[in-house]
């Protein structure tokens, strides 16, 4: 007998084939995201819930009786109450590595984008605002053979870092829970604290994921340590920055500039100050946004979520549900 799931969000079609061919699939067809309503009460039957980043708590699972595993289309898993998984055996997976490379081509268009000032230049031609002869008002920063800051070296910045060093000539600095001796030597890494990267860098990225000790980890004491001159990237997740503290940090030239795929709230609001500020390049969270990852990951996520069902350990079981 085929187990029962319930996919929460559209898939391509190779990806669903998959799940049908080895499992009963019950999907969302609504517009948009599944209702949270619609969803507890579409999971009755379900042992297998494929998912995007819709929470799983205690309450979803409390509607779930039958559910054996959840599998995320993400690298990012804080959507897991994850004492609340473990106290039911449930099994969480996600998709890491195979975004790598395009979520740090992403990130090295937000640098470039914020030194360069490239979304407001372009906005300066179309406007026709462009004269003869100005000069110094559309000046930017340098990237090439700066100091480039990666707070959180997995494997995500890892990827950054090797663009930096070898496309651009950048010096790398790091910071991580853990040392990598691998980075370093390939890369010419140096692994500084939190606060020495902070004032060494010229670029810093951040790229932890979010957890009870990275929540609100840059705030105000954390850019007053920074140079006049640095941008700040944020790749992550929006709640590792508090982001009253950045706002304020821009608005006083504390900071030159900031690139932002993430917000502590998405859809970021539509009358933040972080969307009036010509200094801040901010994109809708589109990180491995490409259809080929995209497919990609649907697929690892299909195939994670049937080798858990058949009882089988996936490659992608999230640690602390190990």
């Amino acid at each position: 007998m085929k187990p029962t799931i319930f996919v929460a969000r559209p898939v391509p079609e190779e990806a669903e084939a998959y799940l049908r061919e080895h499992c009963l699939v019950d999907k969302w067809e609504g517009d948009g995201p599944v209702p949270r309503d619609r969803l507890l009460e579409r999971l009755g039957n379900a042992e297998g819930l494929l998912t995007s980043g819709g929470k799983i708590d205690a309450e979803l699972l409390d509607h779930a009786p039958r559910l054996r595993a959840v599998s995320n289309i993400s690298v990012g898993y804080n959507n897991f109450d994850l004492a609340a998984m473990k106290a039911r055996g449930i099994i969480g997976t996600n998709t890491p590595e195979v975004l790598n490379d395009t979520v740090a081509d992403l990130i090295m268009g937000l640098i470039l984008s914020a030194a360069r000032r490239i979304p407001e230049l372009d906005r300066y031609v179309k406007e026709g605002r462009w004269r003869r002869g100005d000069d110094e008002v559309l000046f930017g920063l340098d990237v090439h053979h700066k100091k480039l800051g990666i707070v959180g070296m997995g494997g995500i910045g890892e990827a950054v870092a090797r663009r930096g060093k070898f496309g651009f000539g950048m010096s790398v600095l790091y910071h991580n829970r853990h040392r990598k001796p691998e980075a370093e030597a390939a890369l010419d890494a140096a692994y500084l604290t939190l606060p020495e990267l902070l004032r060494e860098a010229d670029f810093i990225v951040l790229m932890t994921p979010l957890t009870s000790e990275t929540r609100g980890l840059i705030g105000a004491a954390e850019f007053a340590l920074m140079k006049e001159t640095a941008i700040f990237i944020n790749a992550s997740r929006g709640a590792t920055v508090d982001e009253s503290a950045l706002v304020e940090a821009l608005k006083s030239g504390q900071i030159y500039g900031a690139g932002l795929d993430v917000f502590e709230h998405e859809p970021v609001a539509s009358d933040h100050p972080l969307l009036t500020m010509p200094n801040v390049v901010t994109l809708p969270h589109i990180g491995s946004a490409t259809e080929h990852t995209r497919n990609q990951m649907a697929m690892i996520a299909a195939q994670n979520l049937v080798l858990a069902l058949k009882g089988h350990t996936p490659p992608n079981v999230v640690k602390e549900l190990k």
